[in-house]
């Protein structure tokens, strides 16, 4: 892909009069190895290689993607996308000013110079340590992956960047069975970096807490319901800010009307304990990139401060249509897919309250330690999740472990119910799915006590004594 084919690539998308042209050229090399059974049950690697057109012309798109890379294809396809607009003052391609990531280098173990055994030596560890805890423990599944993925981003504008990103996850799922009863348990890590991954955080660590929390199920009681203070721990994830706020704060959504933030700009629209922030910058985690996939610099975006509504993350076609600035949040699964706005790294603040002063303030509620799934309406922020690990809190001290709790509600009216902000900061990485596409990213938060959640269950009715 060299600077003369994609000058010609992007003149021939412009030659029918489109605003601006773009080309994506990808080549991601993969692997996974699945491990079940005290076996490996499978591996998986290959390359991937592709490019993908995209050319705006009003609020028209169109997107084009293909794995032939002959010149001839590829006019063709430039072609056939720029056919999009009508003929009228065509448009120069502006000079090539090439940028590189110069930090891409800075991977300490590339996970494609690791060989596969020491790979499955990870899974054999994690897998030992996560059957070795109790008996109970009948079935573990773990899975690891790695890709690499180079790409090249050249638009009309003169944008022409080159990039490397290499990420590594490893998760483990179990089951514990006692007297008939069948519980799981999840955990995993991964984060934008390389083999050394591993020497921060252990294999068998990733194994013993999947393990742990399933055990923990075992022994709980039915979680009570009603509306009571809920206490979500830091090592929780971000669940909370990702689905009940960060999906809200996207401005395709924003744009559309099919956000509960639209048209806030400026309000208040959380507690003042609440700074929500997403940044594309911070080194290593799994939601992290020094260029989106449009070629703009990843960003450190404070989108709310002291519960006022800052700015929202835009792509630079929203940010265009808008009349915004790009924040770097343009992301894709991959050439096949145009890019739209995505979170990277998502975090509520840490605040000054005391972990020991959150839970000591709490007469009676739900502690939660490990959310699960859920979903949410981004046009009015109601939502429902799952806890995976939970446990009651009664007279201050957290007690006995909970199952099947769920927690309801409205994303901007928790985030202005909440009472007590931590001081501490945990993360959870994820796959986060829109528009059909997948992209990796983290989520964080400190410990906070939202009061009035609606929490389900099967256990009793809690009912709040009177004052």
């Amino acid at each position: 892909m060299d600077k003369e084919l994609l000058w010609d690539i992007l003149t021939k998308a412009l030659s029918h009069g489109g605003d601006f042209a773009e080309v994506f050229f990808e080549r991601r090399e993969s692997t996974a190895i699945a491990y079940e059974n005290q076996k490996v049950e499978k591996i998986n690697t290959g390359t991937d290689i592709g490019i993908g057109i995209r050319v705006i012309a009003g609020e028209a798109t169109a997107y084009l993607h293909s794995n032939d890379l002959q010149k001839k294809n590829l006019l063709a396809m430039a072609d056939l996308a720029g056919q999009i607009a009508e003929k009228k003052q065509l448009k120069d391609c502006a000079a090539f000013n090439l940028e590189k990531n110069m930090k891409a280098n800075q991977i300490i173990l590339p996970p494609e110079k690791v060989d596969f055994e020491q790979k499955i030596q990870l899974l054999r560890a994690a897998d030992y340590a996560a059957r070795n805890i109790d008996k109970c423990i009948q079935q573990t599944t773990l899975s690891y992956g790695d890709i690499r993925q180079q790409v090249i981003i050249a638009n009309s504008l003169g944008k022409l960047v080159e990039d490397t990103r290499t990420r590594v996850r490893l998760s483990c799922n179990s089951i514990a069975v006692r007297e008939g009863q069948r519980q799981t348990g999840f955990a995993s890590a991964g984060g934008t970096c390389g083999f050394e991954l591993f020497e921060e955080r252990s294999s068998e660590s990733i194994g013993a807490e999947a393990s742990q929390r399933a055990l923990t199920l075992l022994s709980a009681i039915p979680c009570p319901t009603g509306q009571m203070p809920v206490v979500m721990a830091s090592e929780a994830g971000g669940t909370m800010v990702h689905e009940a706020c960060g999906h809200g704060l996207e401005g395709d959504l924003v744009r559309k009307g099919l956000s509960a933030y639209a048209g806030r700009l400026g309000e208040q629209v959380a507690s003042p304990k609440i700074t929500v922030v997403d940044d594309a910058t911070i080194t290593g985690k799994y939601g992290s990139y020094y260029y989106d996939d449009e070629g703009h610099l990843g960003q450190k975006n404070v989108l709310i401060k002291d519960g006022i509504l800052l700015k929202y993350m835009a792509d630079a076609q929203t940010a265009e249509q808008m009349g915004w600035e790009a924040t770097g949040n343009g992301r894709r699964e991959s050439y096949r897919d145009k890019p739209v706005t995505r979170m990277s790294n998502t975090y509520i603040a840490p605040g000054t309250d005391s972990v020991e002063d959150i839970i000591a303030s709490t007469e009676f509620g739900l502690y939660v330690k490990k959310m699960g799934g859920g979903q949410v309406n981004t046009l009015n922020g109601d939502y429902v999740f799952d806890v995976a690990e939970g446990y009651l809190i009664e007279n201050g001290k957290i007690t006995t472990p909970v199952q099947g709790a769920t927690l309801a509600g409205n994303g901007p009216q928790s985030l202005m119910n909440v009472e007590m902000i931590g001081n501490d900061l945990g993360y959870a990485i994820g796959t986060c799915g829109k528009s059909g596409q997948s992209a990796p990213v983290a989520d964080a938060q400190p410990t906070m006590k939202i009061n009035g959640l609606t929490v389900g269950g099967t256990g009793k009715p809690y009912e709040p004594k009177k004052k």
